[in-house]
């Protein structure tokens, strides 16, 4: 559970970025407490993939407008941010398709944090995986490079886990596979932020939820007691 009597782990303030001369975010402000699973829902093209990788030093910012436990981090290469304890699964999994299943879980632990996560422990998490430990990445399912994804970014132990539409272009009996791990994840005490689309996903696992509209946030709330209409307001930006 969050711990809301301490300073939050995450703290975003005012963070405008940019692609180039296209601005996709405006003056957002969000936080993260230690041990909270967050989520944050809107539209394709909300904003949603950048603020994770604002977050995370895939793009830089000034460096107030992102904090970490109080650390300016915002104008921090991605490498940096990783070893300060934030680990991302990107949208799209992005593996290395020439390694196996395993060199790509091992790849995340070559950050050198130490943790309660490792190879066995990401097998127990998800067993097909240590099935397949030595198949090529490009030949499992969607699903199975999503696990492994996941696995990859749990294995650098990070004390903020972003997760970025990890349910996209999946099959419904792999989401709920997916989504049955995570109460797993959160209750070692790791924050989590969850990036969906899908909303009842989002909804169901996390204790707040924010909804970008924009590149704004259209809606701030507990995901137990926020309404339909409300979403449903913020999401489509309907009066």
């Amino acid at each position: 559970m969050p711990n809301n009597s301490s300073e939050p782990i995450l703290k975003v303030s005012g963070l405008n970025s940019h692609y180039g001369d296209f601005q996709a975010l405006y003056d957002l402000d969000m936080s993260v407490e230690e041990g909270e699973a967050l989520a944050i829902i809107g539209a394709n093209g909300a904003g949603k993939s950048t603020l994770m990788r604002s977050v995370c030093g895939l793009i830089s910012n000034d460096a107030a407008q992102v904090q970490y436990r109080g650390q300016n981090i915002g104008h921090l290469r991605a490498d940096q941010v990783a070893k300060l304890g934030i680990a991302l699964v990107p949208e799209g999994r992005q593996l290395f398709p020439s390694l196996s299943v395993e060199e790509n879980l091992l790849i995340g632990g070559q950050i050198g944090r130490e943790g309660v996560w490792s190879l066995q422990r990401v097998f127990e998490l998800f067993p097909i995986l240590e099935e397949r430990r030595n198949v090529p990445s490009t030949a499992l399912s969607g699903g199975q490079q999503q696990m492994v994804a996941i696995g990859r970014a749990l294995m650098s132990n990070p004390d903020l886990l972003l997760m970025d539409e990890i349910s996209l272009g999946l099959a419904s009996v792999i989401i709920k596979t997916i989504y049955d791990a995570l109460p797993g994840i959160i209750d070692e005490g790791m924050s989590v932020v969850i990036v969906e689309q899908d909303i009842t996903k989002a909804l169901s696992v996390s204790s707040r939820v924010y909804c970008l509209q924009e590149g704004r946030v259209s809606l701030e709330g507990q995901s137990s007691t926020v309404s339909r209409d409300e979403i449903s307001r913020a999401y489509f930006g309907v009066e």
